[in-house]
């Protein structure tokens, strides 16, 4: 039996406003704008987590699954009509992107040549996370950029992805077709984790996993 574990990990219809300031914080002129939008729909975004994990030699972390490689082409093939920028370089493809980055450092999808804000403003330290960015997180996703955070795992990488399109669709089918041959595929709602248990599921409970956590299977058999 296949022992790599792909996990996608989906939190949908995210209010965009609650990566903008408190009321505390803004001045007169933003808080009767807000209540000026306050009957209008409320703007939403999405965040995926891509984790994988080598069973067989209890190794955590994206870029340990044999078929890494093929993970990024699927999103390469889900995103091909993006433009990558990472700080001030463009890049031709996710791969050589993601290889650019260090932990904590982001790089962006644009439909657009170029980008108007500040790329590095979005880099976090040890020292910080994403919820220390919610302002600068907002504004690029208001711009309709894609944000991907190269995060640090146990034992390598994982890659975390924000958009304002709700793009798991897109994403879905390159990857399912990497199912069975290169992993165990989960696609996991992120409101049903509960604990860190829940993050390494597949090292106690793979067969039989938790409610929301769907293991997807091959086209064939569907």
């Amino acid at each position: 039996m296949k022992t790599d574990i792909f996990k996608l990990i989906f939190h949908h219809d995210q209010r965009l406003d609650k990566l903008a300031k408190r009321n505390a914080n803004k001045t007169k002129e933003e808080v009767e704008a807000t209540l000026a939008d306050f009957m209008k729909p409320d703007p939403t975004y999405s965040r995926f987590y891509f984790t994988g994990t080598d069973l067989a030699n209890e190794r955590f972390g994206l870029n340990m699954l044999s078929a890494y490689d093929k993970v990024i082409e699927a999103l390469e093939e889900a995103f091909s009509n993006k433009n990558i920028y990472t700080g001030e370089e463009q890049y031709n493809s996710l791969s050589e992107g993601i290889d650019a980055l260090n932990t904590g450092e982001v790089l962006v999808l644009s439909e657009n040549k170029g980008t108007e804000i500040r790329i590095s403003d979005l880099h976090v330290d040890e020292s910080s996370n994403v919820g220390h960015l919610k302002e600068e997180l907002k504004e690029a996703l208001e711009q309709d950029l894609m944000v991907l955070y190269k995060e640090q795992a146990k034992d390598g990488f994982d890659l975390h992805l924000f958009s304002k399109k709700n793009v798991y669709r897109d994403m879905f089918f390159p990857l399912q077709k990497l199912v069975p041959k290169h992993f165990r595929f989960f696609s996991i709602n992120g409101k049903k984790f509960r604990s860190e248990r829940h993050f390494y599921f597949e090292t106690w409970t793979l067969d039989r996993p938790p409610h929301g956590f769907e293991e997807v299977l091959p086209e064939s058999v569907l």
